[in-house]
């Protein structure tokens, strides 16, 4: 890399961790099933510390990954809270390298409101973190809207990950490979049609993995818009509502897969992300360089490396010491 691209800024904003209770009540199993290594990677804050700085990554705004909350029901809300608290800690024992997005105990409403109060009020954290469905039930089912009702109140910043889905991943390969980025796709042409996006424009939402194959589906999809009942609850146009969308670049950097992404969108809705540890070091290393290498202006390249996850939470001004 040139002595410019090692000065920039670089905030991580696809970043996993893994709490001790959280690998022990969820299962190294079930963490590992959805990977590529088909194993749950090691993860300490000091792992992260460590890639981060070999790659010019300054910050990291970290999330837990699927398959979530899948423990005992009992559990759940709990065990949720800890992982919150968790990440909270690590943010105050490592000044200016972790952000976070708060966990949900979903699909358990009532709880979830009451952690989304805890998270910003108390454990600061910057935004939140869904999965896109939670057994089998995508985000713009009517069961959410009370959370997002409550989000879009705030104005929050949400980032979507993919989840499994309950049927599991029917061709036997990993569901990193295939079904997370069809999962990205279903939760988001189902926000788009049950009229979700629209309801709550003060939302900021984020989408992992270059969006799925939403950028390469989006002309089927305004197609729709012919129907009256698809148009009236897309009344601003499919493609509209999709350029209000972010997304991030973790795992989705090879030029073809980008410069479909940036026909979709501009360079002001895409975040740079690695999906470290679940993703191992070389991707983060191989997200850097490509984006340093990208036909972009300098200015386009920093609101990808950085200057996009500051706008969108501020929070992280404070934390980056910016």
């Amino acid at each position: 890399m040139t002595g410019a691209a090692l000065m920039r800024r670089r905030i991580d904003i696809h970043h996993h961790f893994i709490p001790p209770r959280y690998r022990e009540l969820v299962g190294a199993d079930a963490i590992g099933r959805t990977l590529v290594s088909g194993q749950a990677p090691s993860w300490s804050p000091q792992q992260s510390i460590e890639a981060m700085d070999r790659n010019g990554v300054s910050l990291a705004v970290v999330s837990i990954s699927a398959p979530g909350f899948q423990c005992d029901e009992g559990q759940r809300a709990a065990l949720c809270s800890h992982c919150n608290d968790f990440a909270a800690r690590i943010g105050t024992d490592h000044p200016g390298r972790f952000g976070s997005f708060a966990s949900l105990p979903l699909p358990d409403i009532d709880a979830s409101l009451e952690e989304i109060e805890r998270a910003f009020d108390e454990l600061e954290a910057d935004g939140i973190g869904l999965l896109t469905n939670y057994g089998g039930r995508y985000l713009g089912d009517p069961l959410f809207d009370p959370v997002f009702e409550e989000l879009n109140r705030r104005a929050a910043t949400v980032f979507v990950h993919p989840n499994d889905t309950p049927c599991g991943c029917w061709v036997g390969l990993p569901a990193a490979s295939l079904e997370f980025p069809f999962d990205t796709t279903r939760a988001i042409a189902n926000l788009l049609f049950s009229g979700t996006i629209g309801r709550y424009p003060k939302l900021r939402l984020i989408f992992s993995h270059a969006g799925g194959t939403i950028p390469f589906l989006a002309g089927r999809l305004a197609r729709l818009e012919r129907r009256p009942d698809y148009k009236q609850m897309v009344p601003e146009g499919v493609k509209a509502l999709l350029q209000t969308l972010y997304f991030d670049t973790a795992l989705s950097v090879e030029p073809p897969v980008l410069d479909t992404l940036m026909s979709l969108t501009t360079p002001a809705h895409v975040l740079f992300g690695s999906d470290y540890p679940y993703a191992p070091e070389d991707a983060m290393m191989a997200g850097v360089k490509s984006l340093d290498a990208m036909a972009l202006s300098s200015e386009a390249t920093d609101a990808i490396l950085s200057g996009n996850a500051l706008r969108l939470l501020p929070s992280l001004k404070a934390r980056a010491g910016t």
